[in-house]
């Protein structure tokens, strides 16, 4: 059973909900890729080197990636418990770290740090793998678009964290890890009724394909605009209230997925319902069409049946192919599955490699404050993975 014992949410604006919460999930989800804002908070509190500071980088790469356990559970699962797990893991990893910076208790040993980014970075990987395992069962036909949509979104939460930390939390790492604390939890806890899985669309429309373009182009946007607003606050000294209202508007691009919901509601479909109607209609055979090939198919399968049984033919097990669904145990047998998971594996540690990085590159480099360097860092990664979704689904179309 998929989903656990949850009920289907039927109608077209359900969907569209789950997807614009996931928005939120993804981009507070994304706090690990924040660890270069306070690595040297870390690093003074507790008088670690150089290589000691480069293994707690490691242990939010691998609780980031430890996604095995929330992959096998979200089949058994209500979305809403694993968000629940990834909001505790949250909790309780970044409350420690925020504990020793903040010096409320300053003699946290170095391997339970070690452990609470772990924990912390493995509470990003149940979020995620709730969101996009729903979100893409209520777009089957999508799935390229919603991967691509929701990992992106997930790529530009460093860019949100930093336009936070300069602008509201004034570069203190810990209010910043005091936000991570409290505020991955409300979030899960505002967002967890809407991710839920819904009746999918089998028939492709043109206003789905339109909605998707628009999320598109508002990621789009929300990463160039926090781009510049990271450049602006370096060369202009701006007050409280500009960077309050630059806030605002970075809310507002957020927000910009639950427009199609708000609009299915405020002008409802009347002539488009029609055709898509239509479109179903056409897909499905007429009744004395149907009554001749029921009937035609019931004695072919009662003469299959009488053949098993006499043992003159045996049953075969068709294995899926591409682009239907597996499960975990037929994936592995597949050559595609180790090939995607060594790209993944030898592509990604560069990457996250420099992420770690940052901070100690951006010092030795005469530059102490990093925050640009992480927020077009966060942009690319965004762009790359939006991107990669969008062609991944052109291709497979």
């Amino acid at each position: 059973m998929r989903g656990g014992a949850a009920a289907v949410k039927a109608g077209s604006r359900p969907p569209w909900l789950g997807l614009g919460a996931a928005v939120w999930l993804q981009v507070a989800g994304g706090g690990s890729s924040t660890f270069a804002l306070y690595s040297h908070a870390l690093k003074v509190a507790l008088g670690a080197d150089q290589r000691r500071l480069a293994l707690l980088g490691v242990a939010c790469d691998v609780g980031e990636n430890l996604g095995l356990l929330p992959g096998v559970l979200c089949n058994r699962l209500h979305p809403a418990l694993l968000l629940l797990v990834g909001a505790g893991a949250c909790l309780l990893g970044y409350g420690a770290a925020w504990l020793l910076v903040s010096g409320v208790a300053p003699a946290l040993p170095y391997w339970l740090i070690w452990f609470a980014l772990t924990l912390a970075a493995n509470g990003g990987a149940w979020l995620g793998t709730a969101v996009l395992v729903t979100n893409m069962r209520n777009f089957p036909l999508s799935r390229g678009a919603v991967a691509g949509i929701l990992k992106g979104y997930s790529g530009l939460s460093a860019a949100v964290y930093t336009e936070i930390y300069t602008g509201v939390l004034r570069d203190s790492p810990t209010n910043l890890l005091l936000l991570l604390t409290l505020g991955i939890p409300a979030i899960c806890l505002l967002a967890i009724y809407f991710v839920r899985p819904c009746e999918p669309s089998l028939v492709e429309t043109n206003s789905e394909q339109v909605h998707f373009m628009f999320v598109q182009m508002a990621s789009v946007l929300l990463g160039i605009y926090l781009v510049g607003a990271t450049i602006l606050d370096h060369v202009v000294t701006l007050n409280d209230i500009i960077n309050y209202f630059l806030l605002s508007i970075m809310v507002l691009l957020i927000f910009a997925p639950l427009a199609i919901p708000l609009k299915m509601t405020l002008f409802p479909r009347s002539k488009n319902s029609a055709t898509d109607n239509d479109q179903k209609e056409s897909l499905l055979p007429s009744s004395s069409e149907s009554n001749l090939n029921f009937e035609d198919e019931d004695s072919f399968d009662i003469d299959i049946l009488l053949a098993e049984g006499e043992g003159a033919i045996k049953p075969e097990k068709r294995r899926p192919r591409r682009g239907e669904d597996f499960r975990f145990r037929e994936a592995i047998l597949k050559a595609d599955f180790w090939l995607l998971f060594a790209i993944y594996f030898v592509g990604v540690g560069s990457g996250i490699t420099v992420l770690n990085n940052l901070a100690q590159i951006g010092i030795a480099a005469g530059a102490a404050d990093t925050t640009i360097s992480l927020s077009i860092f966060s942009f690319c990664n965004f762009f790359g993975r939006l991107g990669g979704g969008a062609v991944s689904e052109y291709l497979v179309r």
